[in-house]
């Protein structure tokens, strides 16, 4: 039997829901007093719902006849928990049936507010409708990108401590190939509707760019994401039907523990990316949550990553280059140098580039700091073409500038701005460049090459796909892992190694840069060997610019 609410206690309702209004702008507010199941909804709901009156009994059960039945049981078993007390509020998603009969999905999030005996008294919070917001995913009907980002600072801003995860579909270019892209985005949608059934009551679900998908909860431990990644997983390893074809997909998930709040969300999203990569190229698809131990062990890491991408936006402050001289094995006389990058500032000193770059090299801002590289590197060699007109600059590059469109145009326009002769540049790239489609690889080195500018593959023989990168694009020189050659004094099967490499280059017209030269005895022994040019401490340490130009290298040059 209904018990009517007392007027006093109406008064109360509207006072406290009008505190709600203020500071949920934009959103759709509720008010339920618990001990009478009375509640108060926004008139802007009542309008785009067609709900019965803005004060309304039984709110819960009303609202449920307008929630997609598909997602009523979630929705039906959070409001009884919150009722029995055995829940403090909750954070869902689900498709509510608009006035005119369209479903929209909607982000509802709402507290439990007790009274000074600790007794449940309230019921409160606000549903986004996302239908109506920019920041909605047209395909999916979930936030986008950007409203990730939204969501995520709100927490940073809240200090509300968070776990993310982020999931990918590894396949799915052939299923687009396959099948079309219309299917493709079926498939999306199926996808993103399952995932946010799966998270239910537990978070807040995203489509990210791509084929990746975010959660964000506040409820839920990392360890708990992970056993419910490993499910849903194994679901889509099994296979499941789109228009009566059945699949199978391939996962991927990184994982961030977030409850640091001196970092940005940017920062905060390079770390997810950092770890999504790692399941996706090392893990082949198990979770992997960023963690120290990835990287250099350091409680303070998250902070000093978001100084160093901070030190990006503020025209690449406090990054700096040396350079390690290459030169000839037949004459060891300076033939180049490799530019390598590095990061110092009061606080935390140098920093070398292998606890950063690995994260920030998935950031958007990192084509920035490649640009400054290579400008730089190349500001620096035109000093150092005044002393050795043949000399070659050695730049790294990462494969997130080299699938950018502008590459190539970056490239040209730096060497012709600088006045740098493109014959004397050499880029250096990494088997991790299997990440990019082969073609368009093969385009821009093809590209460049064709305006004088060299490549080299770095790091030769550390991975399984050296051997058919080298095979399948034009290199000018293939460099050669110091790990291939550290033993070679004592070792017979490097030496036989290194024999099959040199002629394994041969065969392609490139040149042999080792790596790593420390002795004596490993400059004799692979001086017999058809290796173009030596790299190593046994020459030099990287040196700035300045040492550089000092140097006995370049003074015997200029005899």
């Amino acid at each position: 039997m209904r018990i009517e609410i007392p007027e006093d206690a109406k008064r109360r309702l509207d006072s406290l829901f009008e505190a709600f209004a203020i500071v949920a702008e934009g959103k759709y507010v509720y008010l339920c007093d618990l001990d009478y199941d009375y509640s108060r909804w926004s008139s802007s709901a009542v309008d785009a719902f067609g709900l019965p009156d803005e004060y309304m009994y039984e709110a819960g059960g009303i609202w449920e006849n307008y929630i997609h039945p598909e997602d009523r049981d979630a929705y039906r078993i959070s409001i009884e928990e919150i009722f029995s007390g055995q829940s403090q509020g909750h954070d869902m998603q689900y498709r509510a049936r608009k006035r005119d009969g369209e479903y929209v999905v909607c982000t509802c999030r709402g507290v439990v507010i007790r009274d000074p005996q600790g007794k449940p008294k309230y019921f409160g919070g606000a549903i986004r409708n996302q239908g109506i917001h920019a920041n909605i995913d047209t395909l999916t009907g979930l936030r986008n990108l950007y409203g990730f980002f939204e969501d995520l600072k709100i927490h940073i801003d809240r200090e509300t401590p968070v776990n993310i995860i982020m999931i990918g579909i590894s396949n799915f270019t052939e299923i687009n190939e396959m099948y079309g892209y219309h299917f493709g985005n079926l498939v999306l949608q199926k996808f993103g509707r399952y995932l946010m059934e799966f998270v239910a009551n537990n978070g807040c679900v995203y489509r990210m760019d791509g084929t990746k998908f975010g959660v964000i909860s506040s409820s839920k431990s990392i360890e708990t994401l992970k056993r419910g990644y490993q499910i849903f997983r194994e679901r889509f390893q099994r296979g499941f039907k789109v228009d009566d074809v059945f699949l199978s997909m391939r996962l991927n998930a990184g994982l961030l523990e977030l409850d640091n709040f001196e970092i940005d969300d940017q920062t905060a999203y390079a770390c997810l990316n950092f770890s999504y990569g790692e399941s996706k190229i090392r893990r082949q698809g198990e979770p992997v949550e960023f963690s120290m131990e990835m990287t250099e062990g350091n409680q303070g890491y998250l902070e000093k990553i978001q100084v160093i991408r901070n030190s990006i936006v503020q025209d690449c402050k406090g990054f700096y280059l040396l350079y390690q001289p290459v030169v000839s094995a037949a004459t060891e006389k300076l033939v180049g140098a490799e530019a390598l990058l590095r990061w110092r500032n009061d606080t935390y000193g140098m920093v070398p580039p292998d606890t950063f770059v690995p994260v920030l090299e998935r950031d958007a801002l990192f084509p920035k700091l490649g640009q400054w590289i290579l400008r730089k590197a190349l500001q620096d060699g035109m000093l150092i073409l005044e002393k050795q007109p043949d000399f070659v600059v050695n730049v790294n590059l990462s494969y997130s500038q080299l699938e950018r469109p502008d590459f190539v145009d970056m490239v040209n326009e730096t060497l012709r701005e600088v006045g740098f002769p493109a014959k004397n540049l050499c880029l250096e790239i990494t088997e991790r460049c299997k990440l990019l489609d082969m073609s368009l690889l093969r385009n821009v080195i093809v590209s460049l090459r064709a305006k004088g500018v060299r490549f080299a593959l770095d790091d030769f023989g550390t991975g399984f796909s050296s051997l058919s990168i080298a095979r399948e694009l034009p290199f000018d020189t293939i460099k050669i892992d110091r790990s291939f050659v550290s033993s070679i004094e004592s070792d017979e099967k490097e030496r036989e190694l290194m024999s099959h490499f040199t002629k394994f280059a041969a065969s392609f017209g490139s040149g042999i840069c080792v790596e790593g030269i420390e002795t004596t005895g490993m400059r004799d022994i692979l001086q017999k060997f058809a290796v173009s040019t030596f790299q190593g401490y046994f020459y030099s340490k990287p040196i700035t610019l300045e040492e550089l130009l000092n140097s006995d290298f370049l003074k015997t040059e200029e005899k």
